[in-house]
């Protein structure tokens, strides 16, 4: 939980860089500034001339500034419409980047994963120079990061280790990419701290299939499981489970020299371990379930 707390304190998410759009906001200002005073112009000349219409720009930049409207008071469907008019008026500049971005972003807010998935990959793909390009690695990583198991979860007393994990696994090969091309990056240290959590996770996923197995006599597939998990996340705190399972699959099996060698790493790396005294104990169940 600290590390969850951490990380949402360190995230101030997915404010975009104001880097990024203000040259693009600076030209179509300047360019609001001359639509005025040629207006200006036209009035003291009369009113013999049609009125002049709205340029792409300025209608771009509008939109735009609508849309950011929206996206504060959590919009989010007008904010993508809006968006997306904007990349069609404001194509190859700056500003159609950032409405790209900010799609992908509104996307995932409104819950619409794939498709915040999609928007920020072409964005990476059709931007590699980009000055955002870190901050589109970063929200691709929380997009599929997400711990947030809604009410179903909450109801069913299921933990994000129990789901499946391809999510957490996407999430941490592209905060790893994060990390890696951009190092001092100010999303790299959240980064980092998401990456910790994502392999406790799997290593803990691994664990719970593992005592899934030897609840049900499985034994070969929860040693098996075990000793995955022990192999593969060899710091994660439930390495202590699963040597404790590899220790009473093994006993299960009869395989003594096995057992005994798994119970002597348990009790070299923690010779404290309750698995030792109690065992696994009851499965958990939340405190209304009856069944």
């Amino acid at each position: 939980m600290a590390v969850l707390a951490a990380m949402r304190a360190a995230m101030h998410p997915l404010a975009l860089p104001r880097r990024f759009v203000a040259p693009a906001l600076m030209r179509l200002s300047r360019a609001a500034a001359f639509a005025s005073l040629g207006m200006a112009a036209l009035l003291t000349l009369g009113c013999s001339s049609p009125p002049k219409t709205e340029t792409p720009e300025l209608t771009a930049e509008r939109l735009y500034r609508e849309a950011r409207d929206d996206i504060e008071a959590g919009a989010y469907d007008r904010a993508t419409k809006s968006l997306e008019r904007v990349e069609g008026l404001a194509a190859g500049t700056l500003l159609a980047q950032q409405a790209q971005i900010d799609l992908a972003y509104v996307q995932w807010k409104a819950t619409e994963r794939i498709a915040a998935l999609t928007t920020i990959e072409r964005f990476i793909k059709l931007n590699p120079s980009s000055p955002a390009l870190d901050y589109a690695m970063y929200l691709r990583g929380v997009i599929n990061f997400n711990d947030n198991l809604g009410l179903l979860g909450v109801v069913a007393g299921q933990k994000l280790s129990e789901r499946d994990q391809r999510a957490s696994r996407d999430a941490w090969q592209a905060f790893k990419q994060l990390v890696e091309q951009f190092p001092q990056s100010k999303y790299t240290p959240d980064a980092r701290l998401r990456m910790n959590y994502i392999l406790n996770s799997l290593a803990e996923y691994e664990v719970h299939v593992a005592r899934y197995y030897f609840r049900r006599g499985a034994y070969v597939a929860a040693a098996n499981r075990a000793q995955q998990a022990v192999s593969e996340y060899p710091q994660a705190p439930s390495s202590e489970e699963a040597l404790y399972l590899m220790m009473a699959s093994y006993e299960k099996l009869q395989l003594a020299p096995l057992r005994d060698a798994a119970e002597r790493v348990l009790r070299q790396n923690h010779p404290q371990s309750a698995f030792l005294t109690r065992g696994l104990g009851a499965p958990e169940r939340p405190w209304w379930r009856l069944w």
